[in-house]
């Protein structure tokens, strides 16, 4: 009997210690997906008006988030497993700021609804989940909680890592140490080289940071380096949520920053090891930044566990910065090398907003004469008015070529008279009716421009709904006729489909003529002529969007009657995955050209589902197979590149961060290895 009533006493303590646990969900355990029940071991959620989701395409942690959808009021109801905690917490972000908009908590206390939080105002707009909800709860807890949200259509509130608890004291649990993939940027204030993560667990008696001892070991040029300085703390993730902790520091092996006792939060608490960087930094030098130990209030000293293996990082150059000159984004790259080898940079300089046509946009360009290592001011070369009547008379998505036997340098963009742009255009040939292919160019090396040309009326189709370039860049091709690709929509009958194609002209850009569309459900596309004189089209395939499985990746189709046929090439939409994304593709040697071998290099985000992990790839075989890859930017961008030879032993990029464009100058050899090229 004592035997009985012991074993029945453990048993309930167990049950007792389970049923104390917090509810906690970062929501990655449900299927993507609009939903109107869900349940798991935190609870059951269920939608009781309007609509709600579980969105793969965004997190604070983990992968998944809980979408309250815009439209009619959203009333999504959560009824815990478990009755217990004093504090509620989640991370939320407003996905709009327009108005209306309203978001509140409540819970069913004593047999009514009352109000535990109201956010309509405290909630911040904008990526990367900027708001942490902090919600002390009546006693006894509520049995159920209703999440209810008013907004524009088409937008909503996302709540990732709820949690319902008891504080207790706080513990530390670990420090980490991730070096992530990117280039210190001259140009930029503050450049993110190491990230330090402090993991803790518990509220009460908060634990204080005194000091983190950093080093520099690793930089090729500590002479490179303006400043160091740290950046913390802060729940998110994302450096540039995060705010100068310490005094900002001169370079040196060993560098110690005494922080004013800054209180860790519940979580993760994330500090940022920054560079700055001189302007006369070398590009092909490097930075690195370590983590020599980190020391607490209590005396406590950790040495960070590294979570990643060190590499020292490459040095690029912030080419434009959003903000700069007064232009909200700066996107579309396109990039090319001049005989005299010169670095033309063209891009959209999007003033208001990052929104595609129309708008007010106009086409920027930038000049480099040292190969990138620095450029002279941006110059507006193609601006067709900023008429609020037609808004803005925007031209954009640039593509550049240069013309091998003259020198002659192109620039194509297009422009949308009033809502002319990719969803306004429509049939037609005036600028009135539908976007116009325009042109510019330069015959002295870039430092002066002509006026617009349209070459609309020699290119288009009247029943086309929309006709425009690649963007990116152009080529010359061995004989002497200039291409650019190009992508068009069908008309409103056929349903609008866009077919990548290629524009070319075989008398130096006098006359231009268009090939037949590739495939449907084709853009953005990029050209290069390969040994035996075919042209390979490598295009942006939307069917992508809708098709995450095996067959995801670029299109690439073979021409060689000029596109009048197109074959499909054997890596076509298995070789190179892509998230729906444009990417550059160029050659960098032939064995034609007396080289060793003949490369190809393609750039684009490495992934089938993020704009992230910015990768240039090799090919050795024309284009079958792309075993060389160096990967030059992990973090998320607006995905967007293109590729030029600077030389004969380095390649330059120029592609997209968020709302900002970087460019990189990169050795060959880091891309190949042991290749012999020459």
């Amino acid at each position: 009997m004592k035997h009985s009533l012991s074993l029945w006493m453990i048993l309930l303590m167990v049950v007792s210690s389970v049923m104390a646990l917090p509810v906690e969900t970062t929501f990655k355990e449900f299927h993507p997906g609009v939903f109107e029940e869900i349940k798991s071991a935190s609870g059951v959620w269920n939608v009781l008006s309007g609509q709600a989701e579980i969105s793969a395409a965004y997190s604070h942690s983990e992968t998944h988030c809980l979408h309250l959808m815009g439209g009619a009021e959203t009333r999504v109801l959560f009824k815990p497993a478990t009755r217990e905690g004093t504090r509620m917490t989640f991370y939320a972000e407003r996905w709009t700021s327009r108005t209306p908009f309203q978001f509140k908590v409540e819970g069913w206390q004593d047999g009514r609804w009352v109000t535990l939080y109201e956010g309509s105002e405290s909630i911040r707009v904008g990526a990367r989940f900027l708001s942490r909800v902090d919600i002390e709860l009546p006693q006894p807890p509520p049995e159920k909680y209703l999440f209810i949200c008013s907004a524009p259509d088409n937008t909503g509130l996302l709540i990732d890592d709820l949690t319902i608890k008891t504080p207790v004291d706080m513990h530390l649990e670990s420090v980490l140490a991730y070096q992530w993939r990117v280039p210190a940027l001259i140009n930029k204030p503050a450049n993110p080289v190491l990230q330090i993560l402090v993991k803790t667990t518990g509220e009460l008696q908060p634990i204080k940071l005194r000091s983190i001892a950093v080093d520099t070991l690793g930089t090729t040029q500590l002479g490179d380096l303006e400043s160091v300085r740290l950046f913390g703390t802060g729940a998110s993730e994302n450096f540039n949520d995060q705010q100068p902790v310490g005094i900002e520091q001169d370079p040196a092996d060993t560098i110690i920053f005494t922080l004013d006792d800054p209180v860790l939060m519940d979580g993760k608490n994330y500090f940022w090891v920054s560079y700055q960087l001189k302007t006369a930094a070398d590009l092909m030098h490097r930075v690195q930044a370590g983590c020599q130990k980190v020391v607490f209030d209590n005396g406590t000293v950790v040495k960070p566990t590294r979570t990643n293996v060190p590499a020292p990082l490459r040095i690029g150059y912030a080419l434009r910065q959003a903000g700069q000159d007064g232009c909200h984004t700066y996107r579309i790259p396109g990039l090319a090398t001049t005989n005299q080898g010169t670095l033309i940079a063209v891009y959209d300089i999007r003033w208001e907003s990052s929104g595609d046509l129309p708008g007010n946009i106009d086409i920027g360009m930038s000049r480099s004469v040292d190969g990138g290592q620095s450029w002279e001011p941006m110059r507006t070369i193609m601006d067709m008015g900023d008429s609020k009547a037609f808004r803005g008379d925007g031209i954009g998505d640039p593509a550049v070529l240069v013309d091998r036997a003259t020198g002659t340098v192109w620039v194509a963009a297009v422009w949308s008279h009033g809502n002319r742009g990719w969803h306004g255009s429509g049939p037609g040939m005036t600028p009135d009716e539908t976007g116009q292919l325009m042109l510019v160019r330069s015959d002295d090396d870039g430092l002066s421009w002509s006026e617009p040309i349209n070459i609309t009326q020699q290119v288009k189709k009247p029943e086309w709904c929309f006709l425009l370039q690649g963007p990116g860049n152009g080529i010359t091709m061995r004989g002497g006729t200039l291409v650019f690709a190009a992508q068009y929509q069908d008309q409103p009958e056929n349903g609008r489909l866009p077919h990548a194609t290629i524009l070319y002209s075989r008398d130096h850009g006098n006359s231009w003529h268009l090939g037949t569309g590739v495939i449907s459900d084709t853009t953005e596309a990029q050209v290069v002529e390969l040994d035996d004189g075919a042209l390979m089209l490598n295009m942006r395939d939307n069917r992508n969007g809708k098709d995450k499985g095996a067959n995801n990746g670029r299109s690439v189709y073979i021409t060689r009657d000029m596109g009048q046929t197109w074959t499909e090439h054997f890596s076509s939409r298995g070789a190179l995955p892509e998230p729906v994304c444009m990417a550059s593709l160029v050659r960098f040697c032939s064995k034609k050209d007396g080289f060793k071998e003949s490369v190809l290099l393609f750039s684009n985000p490495d992934s089938k589902y993020a704009r992230d992990h910015m990768t240039i790839k090799a090919s050795l075989d024309e284009g079958i197979s792309w075993p060389y890859q160096l990967l030059l930017y992990e973090r998320p961008g607006f995905g967007y590149s293109c590729m030029t030879v600077v030389d004969e032993d380095h390649v330059g990029i120029l592609y997209e961060g968020i709302r900002e464009l970087y460019y990189e100058k990169i050795s060959i050899q880091e891309i190949l290895g042991d290749v012999i090229l020459k």
